[in-house]
């Protein structure tokens, strides 16, 4: 499974509508809340980066009050020692 983080800015008064309507996409699994010059911080899953290609462009974008996105993908996760 490979994982990406989107970077989304939205319209003002509407990252809670935003929020809620991303968390409802195949995929994601987590969605922040952030400082800076984005509004919320998108994480999510696909079986392979050009399923990136379909989720983000065709869906993530798609949803009403997203102005800008900015797509990061991962290469590898770390985790603690144990």
């Amino acid at each position: 499974m490979k994982a990406a983080f989107v970077l989304v800015r939205c319209e003002l008064g509407r990252i809670e509508e935003v929020a809620n309507k991303v968390m409802e996409i195949d995929g994601v699994s987590e969605v922040h809340s952030i400082t800076g010059p984005f509004d919320l911080l998108v994480k999510l899953y696909a079986p392979s980066v050009e399923e990136f290609g379909e989720i983000i462009p065709d869906r993530l974008q798609r949803v009403p009050g997203i102005r800008e996105t900015e797509t990061l993908l991962a290469f590898r996760a770390f985790k603690p020692a144990r």
